[in-house]
């Protein structure tokens, strides 16, 4: 949803009625993952997708309907039986859709979510989508009625004590603190076995169905729960101010990423040169790298192309968990840069960690290319494809979770 997060804020500000279609579970081949979002406005405008537009019509109607009716609805979208007029997945899959109208009843929470996306902060939100035993099997024919109940749960590191002295009888008292969850699924014991579980996967930034028991018992088979983690948007940090780096900004931008351009010269990190950075950074790079934290989620792409920049930063960016480490140049660079980083004391495993030169191999020649190169090696890496044209392969063609 974090795509459509403005269209739909800009809707609620306007107050504008609109439904709102999440993607809440996958089999096999489907196009959109967990957490893809529609969203259908009471005129009928629509931003959003949730299958690549194998089911967004049949969708568009259910939307149409939940609002109508006020009531949520589950829906199932399988492979096609030869109906030519039903909805059906292509690709070969099944999905799992959930349509709520965006109102405080069925999505409570949706205002404080748009907030928090929009700040960069993380949330979670819990909905309840089955209570039947056995009810959810994912075979295609499924449609119920939503039995509802929603939780909206915010990091525990929001709500950390912290020791203060007791306030004067006459100084005025502080507000209260806001809970760490908003709404119920029903139960204490359940709301907070379900915040637990939340927390988790919001820490992990991954969206998907839980099942657990009506009391928060760990039992697979009383209620089916959907947790939409809105982690905040994953760091890249392009490290080099050239045309190239400029063209990756663009494309890590535009795949979701919070982009930090950063170079020591001041004459060529320019605003103008990169309109695209989310920052732009005058520093050594090395010490830029030494005063921010790096976590497993960021990508780190070093672009420099001088061996008194990169092999300073290298040093220090291989040992960090980054997800993703390329540096560009060419094999001679490669190697030379191999030698000094050894000398520097990195191991080889170290360096194994190391894309270098940098991309795939796709005969990139412009700037804009060799962005396309670098982002495929990294959407490679993260979901573990091939890089092998999909005509040569067999494999599944829609991955399940990031390879971690």
């Amino acid at each position: 949803m974090r795509d459509i997060a403005g269209s739909i804020a800009a809707w609620q500000a306007a107050g504008v009625r609109f439904a709102l279609a999440t993607v809440v579970e996958t089999w096999k081949s489907a196009p959109r993952g967990p957490g893809a979002s529609m969203a259908v406005a009471e005129d009928g405008e629509v931003v959003g997708s949730v299958s690549g537009g194998c089911v967004e019509g049949a969708v568009y109607e259910v939307a149409r309907e939940v609002l109508a009716t006020g009531e949520a609805q589950l829906k199932t979208y399988g492979i096609s039986d030869g109906d030519a007029l039903e909805a059906g997945l292509t690709c070969g899959g099944i999905v799992d859709i959930l349509v709520r109208p965006a109102d405080a009843a069925h999505f409570p929470g949706l205002p404080e979510v748009l907030e928090r996306i929009a700040a960069g902060l993380p949330v979670a939100v819990a909905s309840v989508l089955s209570a039947d035993p056995g009810a959810y099997g994912g075979n295609g024919t499924r449609e119920d009625t939503v039995p509802g109940g929603n939780l909206l749960v915010r990091p525990a590191e929001d709500f950390a004590e912290t020791p203060v002295e007791a306030p004067a009888e006459t100084a005025p008292r502080p507000s209260p603190r806001p809970s760490p969850v908003q709404g119920t699924l029903g139960g204490a014991r359940l709301d907070a076995a379900v915040t637990e579980q939340a927390r988790g996967m919001l820490a992990q930034g991954h969206t998907g169905v839980v099942r657990i028991g009506r009391h928060g018992e760990q039992r697979m088979d009383d209620l089916t729960v959907f947790v939409q983690s809105f982690a905040p948007p994953p760091r890249m940090l392009v490290f080099g101010a050239i045309d190239f780096a400029g063209a990756v900004a663009r494309m890590g931008k535009f795949l979701g990423y919070h982009v930090t351009v950063c170079d020591a010269r001041p004459v060529f990190a320019t605003r103008r040169r990169f309109p695209d950075a989310d920052e732009l950074v005058v520093q050594w790079p090395h010490r830029f790298l030494e005063e921010h934290p790096v976590d497993a989620s960021t990508v780190i792409c070093v672009l420099t192309h001088d061996p008194k920049f990169d092999v300073p930063l290298l040093e220090r960016a291989l040992r960090t968990p980054a997800r993703y480490i390329g540096a560009m140049g060419s094999r001679r660079t490669h190697e030379d840069r191999l030698a000094r980083l050894r000398e520097a004391g990195l191991s080889e495993g170290e360096l194994a960690r190391l894309s270098s030169p940098i991309g795939l191999d796709l005969g990139a020649r412009t700037p804009e290319e060799t962005a396309v190169a670098i982002m495929a090696e990294i959407i490679a890496l993260r979901w573990g494809g091939t890089g092998e044209r999909l005509t040569r392969t067999e494999l599944s063609i829609h991955r399940g979770q990031p390879v971690r």
